[in-house]
């Protein structure tokens, strides 16, 4: 039987749930029951866990970890050794379960830097944009430029990637306005 996507010879996937022209490279783990959406790319070494959830066209870079419970939606970027998180509270002898995890959203079109941690419980916005080595231990906001350690926002991104200036106006044509939920395309 073929499969709608690629997997390396030295990929492990075990989910039968990964969408059609996906590519999981070497060394890459897909847990049973973790969902994978279309045309994604799963770099060299990524681990995703069962009850992780990927949208179509996400790219994952290599050695990044995404537990159960994290939801990532469509168009997203993951760069390389980004860590998401799923217990607030981990301990050994005192365990907990998938019940007790709390889940972490990231929105359709973000990015993620390279080497950054991701504190469960969150939300990062649409188009949002983390600054490589970011420690994300809040909600961000749609549009908002985040980094540093704890993170914070520094500025705003058009849909594009580009930062904005001040007028909110962006060199490839786009424009936005701040209300009360944030950036908001005009």
């Amino acid at each position: 039987m073929n499969k709608p996507f690629f997997a390396h010879e030295l990929a492990l996937v075990e989910s039968s749930d990964v969408g059609e022209g996906t590519r999981v490279w070497p060394f890459a783990h897909v847990m049973a029951g973790a969902v994978v959406g279309s045309d994604c790319n799963i770099g060299e070494g990524v681990f995703i866990e069962e009850g992780a959830v990927l949208g179509d066209r996400v790219t994952v870079k290599n050695h990044s970890l995404i537990w159960h419970g994290v939801h990532i939606g469509d168009d997203v970027f993951i760069g390389p050794n980004v860590v998401f998180t799923n217990d607030l509270m981990p301990r050994v002898r005192f365990k907990t379960g998938p019940n007790e995890w709390l889940e972490t959203v990231v929105e359709d079109g973000a990015s993620i830097g390279a080497n950054s941690t991701i504190l469960c419980g969150i939300r990062i916005g649409r188009h949002a944009m983390i600054g490589a080595g970011s420690v994300v231990t809040r909600t961000v906001s749609p549009h908002a430029l985040c980094y540093g350690n704890p993170a914070r926002r520094h500025g705003w991104v058009c849909e594009c990637g580009q930062v904005l200036s001040e007028t909110l106006v962006c060199s490839c044509g786009r424009s936005y306005s701040l209300d009360d939920g944030g950036l908001r395309s005009c």
